[in-house]
């Protein structure tokens, strides 16, 4: 797996490794990092069904209106 090296403000790293309970600021980023994606799929799954019968009423032809 290819590895990222970036810098953080260490205050952030550090609230951060107290909020998750983790000992090492790599596993607090890995820890927020995973959460943030996981949300991403969540939101996805959520928007994407309602999104899917919104595109099903748009395809239908609408009657003439006035």
């Amino acid at each position: 797996m290819a590895k990222v090296s970036i810098s953080l403000d260490a205050e952030l790293v550090v609230e951060v490794m107290v909020l998750a309970g983790v000992g090492s600021p790599q596993d607090a980023v890995e820890a927020v990092v995973r959460d943030y994606i996981a949300r991403g799929h969540r939101t996805e799954a959520r928007t994407g069904l309602r999104d899917e019968g919104l595109r099903e009423v748009d395809a239908k032809p609408q009657e003439p209106q006035g």
